[in-house]
Order: C-alpha cells, then structure tokens, then sequence
C-alpha cells in the first residue's frame, strides 16, 4: 500500500467524523463546568479525575491511530515511529496515577508534543484535512485541560 499524501486525500473528512471528534472534547468542557459550579470538595475532585481520564482517552486515541496506519500497511512501522506512538499512552498512564493538577499538566503538555510530533515529523504524510483536525482538537484538549487545572486550584484541589 502506498503511504498517506495530502494530494490524495479529501479536503474534508466528513461531516460526521469531524463532528464526533469535536463531541470528543465536549466531556472535558462538562468536567470544567462541574469543577467550578458543584459545591463541595468531593464533587469537584471526581469533576478533576473525570477530565484526567477523559484527557488520557483523548491522548492515547490519538496516538492509536498511528498503530492503527501502520497495522495496514500504510505508515512504515519503524522504531522511533512506533515509540512515539506508545509515548502518548505511557504518560496518559503516569497521569491517571499521578491525578490532579500534576495530571492535567502532564496531559497538556504530552498532548501539545504529540501534535508537535504529528505536525513537524509525519505532516507531509498526513491528510491535510486530518492534520486540520488534530490541530483544532489538540488545541481544544489543551486548552479545556489547562482551564480545568486553573479552575482546580481556584477551588483549592491538589
């Protein structure tokens, strides 16, 4: 099979998929919202971990779909492909071990890099249509993570 090109691919991926992966970032704007409005200290920390686990989802599917290229034959499975494709879930794992603020930290920044990866190392061999996409969700992701961690210690979680 021939590699990802961006002359090959659709402008878009259709509406349906860019719409559940917008839907995908919409947990973490629900977790914000219960950090900073539901009264008591129990409630905003199960708020918190919600949007750790729900980050650390967020930041192994999209690593996943790197394996996923190269099961089919259409990424070349090298090494360093395949490590910075495990990265993502090894500090998704160390997030939801660590929890709280260190968490959506931890989560913020292994997003941002993976992007980083995505964009700087195998842009030319990605859709640009799904490149548009990881970088408004990636933005998004942060984004909501960094807000949750503000509103966290606003509400004097660790």
């Amino acid at each position: 099979m021939k590699p990802l090109q961006h002359d090959t691919a659709p402008a878009r991926l259709g509406t349906a998929a860019e719409l559940l992966g917008y839907l995908a970032v919409a947990p973490l704007l629900a977790c914000l919202a219960a950090v900073m409005a539901l009264p008591g200290y129990a409630a905003q920390e199960l708020a918190q971990r919600a949007a750790i686990a729900w980050g650390a989802v967020l930041l192994v599917f999209g690593a996943a779909v790197h394996f996923g290229l190269a099961l089919a034959g259409r990424f070349p499975a090298t090494a360093g492909r395949m490590a910075a494709a495990t990265l993502p879930a090894l500090a998704a794992a160390a997030a939801v071990l660590l929890g709280g603020q260190r968490a959506l930290a931890l989560l913020t920044v292994a997003g941002g890099l993976f992007w980083l990866y995505e964009h700087r190392a195998l842009g030319a061999e990605l859709p640009a249509a799904y490149l548009t996409l990881r970088r408004n969700l990636s933005l998004a992701t942060a984004a909501l993570l960094a807000l949750v961690m503000i509103a966290s210690d606003a509400a004097g979680l660790l």
